[in-house]
Order: structure tokens, then sequence, then C-alpha cells
């Protein structure tokens, strides 16, 4: 009597396991997990939990190449084989739709305006297939890069897949040398960058205030985007939300772009939430660094030999200004 008893709670068990798995799995394939803590409702994994709460996403608690890094500027290795990275637009202005995802301001561009970069340390010519806002609810924070243990007001992502070698987005992300991430640091300023200024002007980003929410924006050039420089630090990581998969190169320009204080806070205005629930701010929407481990961080800024563009002979250094700290 009393086995039939326990077979009979065995059973049950199992099958209060196997329905409740099966929501499980949808939130996950819905985009189940989250940059910081919800003040209310259920539980939605945070960073540190990202490789626990799914065997696929296992790579963000054990990867040896993940992504984003503290940048030790004294560990940086200058490599002259490195070139100028190439950007292609084919001369032509494109369309955006922005979006807010809850997580990020991304802005994806048209399918018929194809925009293309190569050259640098990419083997292959990879297309551009989002713009990806990264920014905090503080000044001091909001970059998910940091150099030398200090971060940004923001960090521009432009994320690229190899279309040398796969079909879409989707297919790159989880192959080697699937995907190549532009990255721009955002600093304060009382100007903008002129591309910058389209995403984030009043008329254009209050569309956006809720996910889901979406607004086109039309002739926009990438090239406005981009700082005046060549320079640039590069490594080898992962994408950096779940599933971590470490198919990136990852190439961090030496100059930042500006942004003003009213965009700033145009930005947290926005919610991570649809208009009926709570208001939380999308700021702070980065995963924490990620240990180098035996990775090389290199470079084509060449410390010892000074530059024509370097007033008074001095060495080239990285272009940033961290806080009240700079680099010259």
């Amino acid at each position: 009597m009393h086995l039939v008893w326990d077979l009979s709670v065995i059973l049950q068990t199992f099958l209060i396991c196997t329905s409740s798995a099966q929501p499980l799995t949808a939130k996950l394939d819905a985009g189940w997990w989250a940059y910081k803590d919800v003040v209310h409702g259920s539980f939605v994994p945070v960073p540190s939990f990202w490789g626990l709460v799914h065997s696929a996403w296992n790579l963000c608690a054990i990867g040896k190449k993940q992504s984003p890094i503290d940048i030790d500027t004294s560990r940086l290795i200058f490599d002259p084989y490195l070139t100028p990275l190439r950007l292609n637009t084919a001369g032509q202005k494109m369309g955006c739709t922005m979006y807010n995802t809850g997580k990020h301001v991304s802005l994806r561009p048209d399918k018929a305006h194809l925009v293309n970069i190569s050259g640098g340390p990419l083997g292959y010519s990879y297309r551009l297939e989002e713009v990806r806002l990264h920014f905090g609810s503080e000044d001091s924070q909001g970059s998910e890069h940091l150099l030398n243990g200090q971060g940004f007001t923001g960090e521009v992502q432009l994320i690229h897949y190899n279309q040398d070698l796969y079909g879409n987005y989707t297919e790159a992300a989880k192959s080697p040398h699937g995907i190549a991430v532009v990255s721009i640091f955002m600093k304060l300023s009382e100007n903008s960058n002129a591309f910058l200024n389209r995403m984030l002007h009043r008329d254009s980003i209050t569309r956006i205030n809720y996910k889901h929410d979406a607004f086109l924006l039309m002739g926009l050039n990438i090239a406005d985007l981009y700082p005046d420089t060549t320079r640039y630090i590069t490594y080898e990581g992962s994408i950096t939300v779940p599933p971590c998969y470490e198919t990136s190169t990852w190439i961090l320009i030496n100059k930042p772009v500006y942004v003003t204080r009213m965009q700033m806070h145009s930005l947290r205005l926005l919610s991570q939430n649809e208009p009926y629930k709570i208001f939380l701010s999308m700021s702070d929407n980065t995963r924490p660094p990620q240990p180098l481990l035996q990775r090389c961080i290199r470079t084509n800024i060449n410390f010892n030999k000074p530059g024509r563009d370097c007033p008074n002979n001095r060495v080239l250094r990285p272009q940033y200004r961290v806080n009240q700290w700079l680099l010259k």
C-alpha cells in the first residue's frame, strides 16, 4: 500500500515539474533575463544568475572569453599590422526604426540600406544589424566596458554580423568569427554628436517612452556617429546578453562621442516596462566586467612613436577623459 502511495506522489511531482517547466522555456525564448532586480513581481535572473538558470546559457557563467572587460591600458599590446577600420555605406543615407526593447534603445537599419565594415582586425565583411545604447543612472557609470577601472556615461555599440560566412545575425551569433561590435564611449558635453542628436532629440526619444514602442527615423548617415580617429583597441570576446556566445570581435574606438545632460535625462526617463506597469528606468542596463584571463588586448596606438596629430611631439595614448581623469 505504501509503495502504491509513494509511486503516486512521485508521478504527481513529475507532472507538476513537467508542466511548470513549459512556461519557463517560453520565458527563456522571450528574453527572460534582466540587468537589475525587479522591485515587484516574479523572479527574473540578473547577470550573476544568467549562466545558472538554463543550460543553453552556461557560457555566461563558465566562458573563458566573456565581455565586457575592464581595459587595463598598461596591458595594451601594439600591433603594427592592425589597419584602419573601413566603413562602407555606398554613399547612401539610411532609414532606421528605433525601438524601446525594455532593455536597450535599439536602432535597426532598413534592410534595403546596407552598411558594412571591414579591415582592422576583421578578416571578413560584416553587416550592421543594430545600434544599441547602454547608459547609467549617474554620469559616472553607464558604459559596459571600463577603462582602468572607471566607467563612462554610456556606450554606443554597433553590432554587425559576418555576411561572408552567414546568412543572418541569428546564425552568425553562435558561429566562429560571427559578430563584430564597434564600441564608442559616450561623454557629456554642451553639444551632441550629430547622429545621436537625431536619435535623442525630444521629438524622437519621447516616441519610445515604453517597452515595445517604435519610431521611424529617415536620412541617417552612420558615418556621423564615428569619431574622427583611426585608432582603436580590440580583443576577442562575447556578446554581452544571454546566451553569451563567444563569437565577437570587439573594436573600441579611441575617442568618445558626445551627448548633452538633457539628452541623458531623456534616456533615463525611458521605462523598461509597458505603460500600464510600474515605471522602472532603463538606465544601468550593463553587464558587469568579466575576467580577461589569458586574452590579449591589441591596439594600433603606437605608444613609442610620436604622431603628426600629437602636439608638442608627445607620444600617443588613449584619448579618453574618464570623469576628472585624463589620458593624453
